[in-house]
């Protein structure tokens, strides 16, 4: 029934005229978000919201107190003396790898008793933004010469390079990392110099029931109950804790109240908030389907894997990938929510109706109709791990077959045979079956009827028969086989019909006509897209933030719980709250709790462990900082909430939840539980 009310939806929207519903959509510069620059930070609208205006102190001291951690997560200093905050996710590989002995950080945690034990990390890193400069006009005045797209983007190159040479040179710039940031389609540019810090050594990290409670079946979910946080200290060349007073948040316990105005400063990574109706719509119907099955099969392969051979390794695979599935469903779910796209038909129109060139969103309609029959073969024929071992060895050995036949240097083939020869020995793996059948299984479900290539390679046969025939009478699982064949000249191997050298013959040149029709298009797709996210601009001017590039950015918003399952959910959860969750689930994994968190006091169970608030974040966001009016941090990022998936490509306040980590919930864990008093003291400011 709920399938069919939302397909009943659907056909009373997409039967509609989109002018005459967007004539009647009230529409928001919020739906682009509030991710915003702090070279471009709205005063007024914080002035106008919170009877707030920060100052330039204000503005500079938050930003230095920020870091990108590494290049995945968020993350910021919350001491004097260096010490650093982020998320046990964005840790928990890292930290991995510093184990000693017998030690296991997974069951057990780490946390360093003393300075000294703190562990060093090698190669990990943090960056602190120091300097930034919007260079638009000096990019702009270059590339405004260009004659075509193509000829603008070498332009472009051209300019960042110089400008990077010429800020490298001044005052305050010297010594630091320096990044061109492309925003708004390349509508605005910006430089930003980073301060690099290289000498991180891990502090404490809880156990992964802690860091990761309620797994996979509680991500992106609330209410929640998870101790997702770890710290870090920085180093400075002379082996001694970083001073870093004049820029840290300091921790306040109890700062979370409802409806306070609350900052997030972090990295988002990447958002779609200016991709037009008819990209969304490729999205909807294409795109994401197929990508969302092919995840949806992977995993079930994964799962049955881990059944006969479990590993920590493949668990983390498992949860990634149903990461990327809960993902990509909200995603759809938003996209096929009748009120939520129709925001965006409205928007557009909005624009349309401002815009002297309203040719440029019909010139990009007409450029993804004519993507969307290579849809599949881009989605399914890339050659990754996930695809099975087989279809990589066919894959491989066509583009063997390729490089042969160009003449291409021998240290290229040999590394080409190394690759074939590792592939190979993974054959008789008697998962490999499940894996080439499903791939087929896609193939013949999605592939466009007028290809051939499918009939060639299956025949009348199923995709089930057919990876039996194929990984039976292949001979490439046979080392010696194997090297007669990789031993041919070109013409012998020409004449080889091995099956899966037929199967990377037959679906190689699809996934390379894919990715050209692709690539053909994109310089003059991301010309049409400037130019609509500058149709945009005009319209908002700078009131509209950009999209996520996992730069930093400053989200404003207020703690404030929402309506859900025809209740209420509150605007934070207690320690009593999870402890629920640990009995009423038997104590079974993923809500099972370590021995010393058993026989908790009552100073703890009544303390709060997460809160939400309205917001706006994506990933790269984990790890940040959720910080008051006075830069006091009062939790820690590490989660949306499952309404909060569409803000790929809209914001909505309304149940679009951040969920964070209580700074007074941190901290009684550490003094309660792990009997951390040295780390306690120092957050506590003593």
């Amino acid at each position: 029934m709920r399938n069919f009310i939302k397909l009943f939806a659907l056909l009373l929207l997409f039967g509609t005229s989109f002018a005459t519903q967007a004539q009647e959509t009230e529409v928001s510069p919020y739906d682009f978000g509030k991710m915003w620059t702090f070279e471009n930070a709205p005063l007024a609208y914080f002035q106008k919201t919170y009877g707030f205006t920060p100052d330039e102190e204000w503005l500079t001291s938050v930003r230095e107190a920020a870091l990108r951690f590494s290049t995945f997560c968020s993350a910021s200093f919350v001491s004097p003396n260096g010490l650093i905050m982020t998320n046990h996710h964005c840790s928990r590989g890292v930290g991995g790898a510093l184990m000693e002995g017998d030690e296991d950080f997974e069951a057990n945690g780490f946390y360093a008793a003393t300075q000294a034990d703190e562990r060093k990390a090698p190669g990990l890193f943090v960056e602190q933004l120091i300097k930034l400069a919007d260079i638009t006009a000096e990019v702009k005045k270059i590339t405004d010469q260009a004659k075509d797209e193509t000829e603008s983007r070498k332009f472009r190159d051209s300019a960042f390079t110089m400008i990077k040479e010429k800020y490298g040179k001044m005052k305050g710039w010297e010594g630091l990392r320096l990044q061109t940031i492309t925003y708004y389609s390349g509508g605005r540019f910006s430089l930003y110099g980073y301060k690099r810090y290289e000498d991180i050594r891990l502090v404490f990290m809880p156990e992964a029931q802690l860091g990761f409670y309620g797994g996979d079946p509680d991500n992106f979910t609330y209410p929640r109950y998870n101790l997702d946080c770890s710290f870090w200290r920085a180093y400075d060349e002379n082996g001694k804790p970083m001073n870093t007073a004049k820029h840290f948040y300091k921790f306040n316990l109890d700062g979370v109240k409802e409806n306070e105005p609350v900052f997030v400063v972090g990295n988002p990574g990447s958002t779609e908030r200016y991709r037009t109706v008819a990209q969304l719509e490729y999205d909807r119907d294409f795109r994401y389907p197929i990508q969302l099955e092919s995840m949806t099969d992977r995993h079930r392969i994964m799962s049955e894997i881990y059944e006969k051979n479990p590993s920590n390794a493949l668990l983390n695979q498992i949860f990634s990938t149903s990461n990327g599935m809960k993902a990509i469903n909200g995603i759809v779910e938003g996209l096929e929510d009748p009120e939520l796209f129709q925001r965006k038909v409205a928007m557009e129109e909005k624009i349309k109706a401002a815009s002297s060139n309203k040719a440029l969103w019909k010139d990009l309609e007409t450029s993804y109709k004519s993507l969307s029959p290579y849809t599949s073969e881009i989605s399914l024929l890339n050659p990754r791990s996930s695809s099975g071992a087989a279809y990589q060895l066919a894959f491989s050995l066509a583009d063997y077959e390729s490089s042969m036949s160009k003449g291409e240097k021998e240290e290229t083939l040999e590394q080409r045979r190394t690759d074939i020869r590792a592939l190979a020995k993974k054959l008789k793996e008697p998962i490999q079956f499940r894996y080439l059948s499903t791939l087929l299984k896609q193939l013949k479900k999605h592939a466009d009827p007028t290809d051939t290539y499918i009939k060639s390679l299956m025949g009348n046969s199923s995709p089930e028969a057919s990876a039996k025939d194929i990984l039976s009478q292949t001979k490439m699982g046979d080392e010696k086989e194997l090297d007669k064949m990789l031993a041919m000249g070109k013409e012998d191997l020409a004449k080889a019909n091995d099956p899966l050298l037929q199967m990377g013959r037959a679906l190689h040149p699809q996934f390379i006509t894919a990715v050209t029709a692709f690539r053909s298009s994109g310089a003059m797709r991301r010309d049409l897209e400037a130019k609509i996210a500058n149709e945009a601009f005009k319209v908002y001017g700078s009131s509209l933030p950009p999209d996520a590039t996992f730069t930093l950015r400053l989200a404003d918003g207020v703690v404030k719980g929402y309506t859900y399952n025809g209740t209420e959910a509150p605007y934070k959860t207690t320690y009593f709250g999870m402890y629920d969750r640990y009995f009423s689930n038997n104590k079974k994994f993923p809500w099972s709790l370590p021995k010393k968190w058993e026989n908790p006091p009552m100073e703890l169970l009544q303390t709060p462990i997460n809160f939400v608030s309205t917001n706006d974040i994506t990933g790269g966001n984990s790890g940040s900082a959720i910080i008051n009016k006075n830069m006091e941090a009062v939790g820690l990022i590490f989660d949306g909430n499952i309404e909060s998936l569409p803000g790929n490509f809209i914001y909505d306040d309304a149940v679009n939840r951040s969920v964070s980590v209580h700074a007074g919930g941190m901290t009684a864990a550490l003094q309660y539980i792990y009997k951390a008093d040295r780390l306690v003291k120092e957050l506590k400011g003593k």
